[in-house]
């Protein structure tokens, strides 16, 4: 099942998209905060689960409403990895943007955050002129959204905690991020974070390893991958993170990004004002945002 958020003139409204993308029913108010807010919703939703289809209304065109990030603003924690596929990490390495260490495989995954204010939805500007340096790039990425929180979670056990998964970008300013070195204020910046169009549930994935993910640059494939080539794959993200920060439900982990970054090339393929980003994960749905 796929989850959305959309929002009308009454505010924000958590729906299950079609399977075909051109529709979707909201959640009806008997669900309680549930049918209003995506963290509500995947908090209770063992609960909704056996009564779904009667809290669900009658179908509606998707193009009749606004689709927002899944997890709109005021999002939860937005977890990020970084150097985190192998082949990548060789290109972040050899670019010389990466002032953080000197191994080209990290030892241990690296962790970092985005605030919320980064969170914004398919078809959103990126706010590209808020890089003073002109060094926009794009990184599609797997997020992992958890569903029962807890501090210490096991690998064993950590797929349990997801909930779902969406598709993220971590949108970055490559020379903010090599001067500041800890990466919060080259890929934090407002607007730096497209996420969506869906939450696809946690059943519907057996094995997210299996995943793929493309990222179009305006119409040309630059990265094509699948989940497999983590480096830490995302019981290990989960058991890592966890063990020093309590996860919530609606936190969201970014999983890394796979090879084929703008500064993968010589020279590097920065982003300018009037290009297109898409990204797609099989089953999850795309995401293209311009930028500006």
């Amino acid at each position: 099942m796929r989850l959305v958020t959309i929002k009308t003139g009454k505010g924000h409204h958590v729906a299950q998209l079609s399977a075909d993308g051109q529709s979707m029913r909201l959640l009806k108010a008997e669900a309680g905060e549930a049918a209003t807010s995506m963290i509500a919703a995947i908090s209770s939703w063992k609960s909704l689960t056996p009564r779904l289809e009667g809290l669900l209304e009658a179908p509606l065109a998707l193009a009749s409403v606004t689709l927002c990030a899944p997890i709109p603003r005021p999002a939860r924690n937005i977890f990020c990895v970084g150097k985190n596929y192998h082949e990548h990490a060789k290109e972040f390495a050899q670019s010389g943007f990466d002032s953080t260490a000197k191994e080209v495989v990290p030892e241990a995954p690296v962790v970092f955050s985005k605030p919320p204010s980064a969170v914004i939805a398919t078809g959103e500007t990126i706010l590209g002129s808020l890089d003073p340096t002109n060094s926009v790039d794009y990184e599609g990425e797997l997020g992992v959204v958890i569903g029962t929180g807890g501090r210490g979670i096991s690998k064993a056990a950590a797929l349990g905690h997801v909930f779902g998964y969406t598709v993220i970008n971590d949108v970055t300013a490559r020379t903010l991020q090599q001067k500041h070195r800890q990466w919060l204020l080259g890929k934090g910046i407002d607007t730096f974070c497209p996420m969506g169009p869906a939450i696809l549930t946690a059943d519907e994935v057996p094995d997210p390893a299996k995943l793929t993910l493309k990222t179009w640059v305006n119409g040309e494939l630059r990265q094509d991958a699948v989940v497999s080539d983590l480096i830490f794959d995302i019981p290990t993200l989960i058991e890592t993170i966890s063990s020093v920060i309590a996860l919530e439900p609606g936190d969201v982990i970014a999983t890394g990004t796979p090879v084929g970054v703008g500064i993968g090339f010589n020279p590097p393929k920065f982003l300018v004002k009037g290009d297109r980003v898409a990204i797609e994960i099989s089953g999850i749905g795309r995401i293209e945002n311009p930028v500006g």
